[in-house]
C-alpha cells in the first residue's frame, strides 16, 4: 500500500489532468508544472550546486559533500519536453548522487515550443562532449534520465556508438519514455488510474515534440533501436503508470541484446515517483537502489556515507 508521503506525487498528476486545456502558452504549462514539481522533493542538505556553461548548454554541477571527484552521473531530466529544467530536478539529481557519492552534471535542452527534435539531442551530445573534454572517462560515467530524458540518454547512446566513441559504465532510467507510437497496453489498463497521461495526452506530446516525423525512428524511440553493446541498464518505473508497459517492453528488447537488465516496478506508484525523495518512502527506497546497484559499475565501493562527508571503505 502507498505511503501517504507519495499521495503528493499522485495530487501532482492529478492537478496536471485538471488544468490540461486550461493552461493556453507554454510559458503558462511550464510555470504551472515547474510549481509543482519544484515543491515535491525534499532538499537533501550537505550538496553544493554550481552552474556552468557546458559546450554552450546551461548545466548544473551538483556536488555532494565528499563526493568522488572521478565518477560522474549524467543527467537528462524529465517533462514532456514541454516543461523540467535543472532547477525542478536538481533536488532529485541530488539526492541520487549523494546516495551514489560522485558528482552530477544534470543539463538543459531547448523545449519542443523553442525548438524540434532533433534540437534535444544535439544540446545532449554538446553537453556530453563538454563533460568528456574535461578529462572525465566515460567509463567511470552512468548516464540518468527521467521519463523524457530516457530519449536523450539512449539518443546519446547511439551517437556515440555511431561515432566509434567510448560508452559510459551504465544507465539508470527512471519511467522511460521509449515508444513514440504508444503500443503499451498499459496506456488502456492504467487509464483511470493515470489521467494526467492518458494516451491522447502523450500522443499530443509525441507530435509536439516530433512533428510529423517518424515515430519509430530510433533516434525518439529507443524501443526500436539497435541495443547491442549498450551498458548495463536499471530500468524503475511506477506500477499504476500509462508508460509501465514502456519500461517492460524495453526491458526485454534489452535482455535479448544481451544487456545486464533489472527492472523494479513499484506497487501504487505512478509516473517519476522518485521525485518525492526526500518526503516519501517509496522514493528513498527507489533511490537507494539505483545507488547499490550503480556503485560497483562505477567502481566504487558497496556503501556510502555521504552525510558524514566521507565515502565508506
Amino acid at each position: 500500500m502507498a505511503s501517504t508521503e507519495s499521495e503528493a506525487n499522485r495530487n501532482h498528476y492529478a492537478a496536471i489532468a485538471a488544468n490540461a486545456g486550461k493552461l493556453t502558452s507554454p510559458q503558462a504549462i511550464i510555470d504551472h508544472n515547474d510549481t509543482h514539481w519544484t515543491a515535491l522533493t525534499g532538499e537533501p542538505g550537505g550538496v553544493d550546486y554550481s552552474e556552468v556553461d557546458a559546450g554552450g548548454v546551461p548545466a548544473l554541477w551538483i556536488v555532494p559533500k565528499g563526493a568522488d571527484a572521478q565518477r560522474v552521473l549524467f543527467y537528462a531530466h524529465g517533462g514532456g519536453f514541454i516543461g523540467g529544467s535543472i532547477y525542478t530536478h536538481r533536488k532529485l539529481v541530488g539526492h541520487l548522487a549523494k546516495a551514489v557519492g560522485c558528482r552530477a552534471l544534470a543539463y538543459d535542452y531547448p523545449l519542443a515550443h523553442q525548438a524540434k527534435h532533433p534540437a534535444q539531442l544535439e544540446a545532449a551530445m554538446a553537453a556530453w562532449n563538454w563533460l568528456i573534454d574535461q578529462g572525465v572517462d566515460p567509463r567511470r560515467v552512468a548516464l540518468a534520465g527521467d521519463s523524457c530524458g530516457a530519449v536523450l540518454t539512449y539518443g546519446v547512446l547511439q551517437r556515440l556508438r555511431s561515432q566509434g566513441r567510448p560508452l559510459p559504465a551504465a544507465t539508470l532510467i527512471i519511467s522511460g519514455w521509449f515508444d513514440m507510437a504508444l503500443t503499451g497496453a498499459s496506456y488502456e489498463t492504467n487509464r483511470k488510474k493515470d489521467p494526467a497521461f492518458a494516451r491522447e495526452a502523450v500522443d499530443w506530446l509525441v507530435t509536439n515534440f516530433i512533428g510529423d516525423r517518424d515515430r519509430l525512428d530510433p533516434e525518439v524511440s529507443a524501443l526500436y533501436a539497435d541495443l547491442s553493446g549498450f551498458p548495463p541498464v536499471f530500468l524503475q518505473a511506477g506500477a499504476d503508470e500509462t508508460l509501465v508497459d514502456e519500461s517492460r517492453m524495453f526491458a526485454e528488447r534489452a535482455r535479448q541484446a544481451g544487456i545486464e537488465t533489472r527492472l523494479d516496478v513499484f506497487d501504487g506508484m505512478l509516473h517519476s515517483f522518485q521525485m518525492m525523495a526526500g518526503r516519501a518512502p517509496e522514493a528513498d527506497d527507489a533511490i537507494g537502489r539505483f545507488a547499490a546497484w550503480v556503485r560497483p559499475r562505477l567502481g566504487l565501493p558497496d556503501a556510502v556515507n555521504m552525510a558524514a562527508g566521507e565515502r565508506a571503505a
